[in-house]
């Protein structure tokens, strides 16, 4: 038990940031068409980057979902992260949800 403990507590935070993305935050945006991934993380300054796509790139209510339900969401969980940044280029959407 101790071993699996330690085993966790050396797991980079990324790690539990992607599972946490893929099991909370992918199934709400996929009810819209959307998806989010991560683009980038910089481990020294707790900044994650994040690329939204399908129905979010582009939506009208994306930085709404980036801030309200996204950004919240991973912070709440991953107190060590700094920020969370859209690097999305919404402009290249092809089928936004709104």
């Amino acid at each position: 038990m101790e071993a699996e403990k330690q085993e966790e507590s050396n797991k980079p935070i990324i790690d539990d940031v992607l599972e946490f993305i893929q099991e909370y935050i992918n199934p709400g945006l996929a009810m819209h068409g959307g998806y989010v991934e991560v683009s980038d993380y910089d481990q020294n300054s707790g900044i994650i980057r994040i690329l939204m796509g399908g129905g979010c790139q582009g939506c009208a209510s994306s930085t709404a979902t980036l801030r309200l339900m996204i950004t919240n969401s991973l912070m709440e969980e991953f107190p060590g992260l700094a920020s969370v940044e859209d690097a999305t280029n919404h402009s290249a959407g092809i089928n936004p949800y709104y």
